[in-house]
């Protein structure tokens, strides 16, 4: 086994909202040099950091709005979202909960922040991730996986703190998703001082997002909170060590290598596939749901 090296340390770019409810710096594909190819499954990354909002009685998100080609996955750190789609799925997603949404053929969805936690207000912190499916799966049927914290497996690193497995393997461990291609998505809860090893194939895409504390990389890279660490496409281990309780995301998942051909809330593999969604769109076929 070789060290899988780090390739680019990426300081947050300016926030901007999605709706009015979500504050976030975009990662994927947002990074330079970093498209959705260079990630690819992961085809979009979007960090609410820490942000608060003051309480309101009209919950603040974003509206229906349709999505066809691939999955959503929301993770809550801070706060609380609710979401409705035009498939049934739905439900409020408390923290430490990620919503799997596999929007495939065609979906219409909303998501906001959960009515109550909204009347209160808060610190709000979040993670979505699009993920892209292989053109095979892109036209099937709409799913939605509600993984609350307690089902996820918790692998114990004793005094070094614990990982919170949601897709894929650690250490002999499954987490609980299911997902249409090889990947893994974790968060790693290290105590100051604590240490982690990691172990994927060397071509696999893999990065880490530092949600919260400091940390060092393989011995050498010291990285910030809401920074952000793209690891090179050789060696297949590195090591994360946290200079103080740290939280970190870790995603890491073998390319699809099919084209790519994304328009607003759609992502296919040709030009033509695009000018269907929108005419689907217009023509209901993502089916209804009341704004």
């Amino acid at each position: 086994m070789t060290t899988k090296k780090v390739e680019i340390v990426a300081s947050p770019k300016p926030a901007h909202f999605v709706g009015d409810g979500f504050r976030v710096h975009n990662f994927i594909p947002g990074i330079q040099g970093l498209d959705m190819k260079r990630m690819d499954p992961f085809i979009m990354l979007d960090y609410n950091s820490k942000f608060h909002f003051n309480g309101s009685e009209r919950p603040r998100g974003v509206g229906v709005h349709p999505h066809r080609g691939f999955e959503t996955v929301t993770i809550a750190y801070k706060g609380k979202v609710e979401h409705h789609d035009s498939a049934g799925g739905g439900g409020i997603i408390g923290e430490g909960d990620v919503q799997w949404m596999t929007a495939a053929k065609g979906i219409l969805h909303k998501e906001y922040h959960e009515t109550e936690w909204s009347k209160k207000g808060g610190i709000f912190q979040m993670v979505q991730l699009w993920v892209n499916l292989p053109a095979k799966d892109k036209m099937s049927c709409p799913k939605y996986q509600a993984i609350e914290n307690s089902a996820m497996e918790h692998v114990d690193l004793n005094e070094n703190g614990f990982i919170e497995l949601i897709a894929g393997e650690y250490n002999g461990h499954t987490g609980p998703a299911e997902t249409f291609t090889p990947l893994n998505m974790m968060n790693a809860k290290l105590k100051a001082g604590g240490k982690a090893e990691f172990n994927f194939p060397a071509h696999f895409n893999t990065a880490a997002l530092v949600i919260e504390g400091r940390i060092e990389v393989n011995g050498k890279e010291k990285v910030a909170a809401d920074y952000f660490v793209l690891f090179k496409n050789e060696g297949e281990t590195f090591s994360i060590e946290a200079q103080e309780d740290a939280v970190i995301l870790i995603i890491s998942g073998e390319p699809i290598n099919e084209p790519i051909y994304p328009h607003g809330p759609f992502v296919m593999n040709s030009r033509e596939e695009i000018m269907q969604a929108f005419e689907d769109f217009n023509t209901g076929k993502f089916g209804y749901l009341e704004d």
